[in-house]
């Protein structure tokens, strides 16, 4: 770890100053409202995407302090994406610790989960009050606005294709951009914006983000077949219990003959199937080379990835080279 040992020096302190702008910003009655809304939040996280925001920033001359008030807004509205996706998925477990909805049960949550939205927009518009121009606020802003449409959008997709036996890659890779990459990558060009950064050095932290996004996705998917529990933060094989459609089970389907199929598929999106069942489903799913062929496209996406950021020109090269750091760091997942 010794070669992300600056980095995650830097992301402990940035991190430090998001939970405090967070903190002064989601607090008021009805106390348990404001309670659930911070309940994630408290239970931690490495706060990845405020952190991206603010060296994203920093690469244009945003101070390191109004980048981590900015970066507040984009994990607020990450937060507000869990709760939701934790009731409809009927998750129990989150960075190890009970979901919202389990605690303070499902109204309470969808309604903690509304208040995080709006709070992620405040966060936002209060940098009004720091001498940015106002210009560069109002494009943040609808930068923030695009990026929770198309969250929404990957959602839907996501749960469409539970429904569906025939989804393609190029399914799959639009459904994590909308639903994982995007916010990522609204974080680098919030950061660039705010800074005034020109727009083909925004075009380029677009890419950057964008292919990071889905490695870290395809990585993510790879641990919810292979990874541990403890380390998942969430039950294992709770993808396979869900019926999702993530690139292993698709790459699976496409190479297994008709018992081999038939065999998966009535264990995918079965919530009563046993853990044994779910592993045997996991061995079907790795003895077709799924997570080899995962492995490799995340690299792809990652070698896409940092060319793009290397083509970037900023005044802070420090930053850069800690966005380089962050994209190794967040993809080179242990199985």
């Amino acid at each position: 770890m010794n070669e992300f040992e600056d980095l995650l020096r830097y992301a402990k302190h940035v991190a430090e100053g998001v939970n405090k702008v967070i903190a002064d910003l989601v607090k008021g009655d009805p106390k348990d409202l404001y309670e659930a809304s911070m309940h994630l939040i408290k239970a931690g996280g490495k706060r990845l995407r405020p952190l991206a925001l603010t060296l994203a920033g920093r690469m244009y001359g945003l101070s390191e302090s109004l980048g981590i008030k900015a970066g507040a807004s984009v994990e607020i509205l990450h937060n507000f994406t869990l709760i939701h996706d934790d009731i409809m998925d009927k998750d129990t477990l989150r960075r190890g610790v009970p979901t919202v909805h389990t605690v303070y049960g499902t109204d309470m949550a969808i309604i903690a989960g509304d208040l995080l939205f709006a709070k992620a927009f405040e966060a936002l518009t209060g940098l009004i009050n720091y001498s940015i121009d106002p210009g560069r606020i109002v494009s943040a802003t609808k930068e923030l606005s695009w990026a929770a449409v198309t969250v929404a959008e990957g959602q839907a997709l996501d749960m469409s294709f539970e429904r569906k036996v025939d989804v393609s890659v190029d399914d799959y890779i639009t459904m994590v951009f909308k639903k994982t990459a995007a916010l990522f990558k609204s974080s680098l060009v919030i950061g660039a914006l705010i800074a005034g950064a020109p727009e083909d050095e925004i075009e380029k932290l677009t890419e950057y983000g964008s292919d990071i996004g889905i490695a870290f996705q395809i990585r993510d998917d790879i641990l919810g077949l292979v990874g541990d529990e403890k380390v998942l933060g969430k039950p294992v094989f709770s993808d396979l219990r869900e019926g999702k459609k993530t690139i292993l089970v698709i790459y699976a389907l496409s190479r297994l003959d008709d018992e081999g199929r038939s065999e998966l598929l009535n264990a995918l999106g079965n919530r009563e199937a046993s853990v044994d069942e779910l592993r045997k489903a996991a061995e079907l799913i790795k003895s077709t080379g799924a997570v080899e062929y995962a492995d490799q496209l995340a690299e792809k996406y990652i070698e896409s990835g940092l060319q793009a950021l290397q083509s970037t020109h900023p005044v802070d090269e420090e930053a850069k080279e800690m966005l380089r750091k962050l994209a190794l760091y967040i993809t080179q997942r242990k199985y």
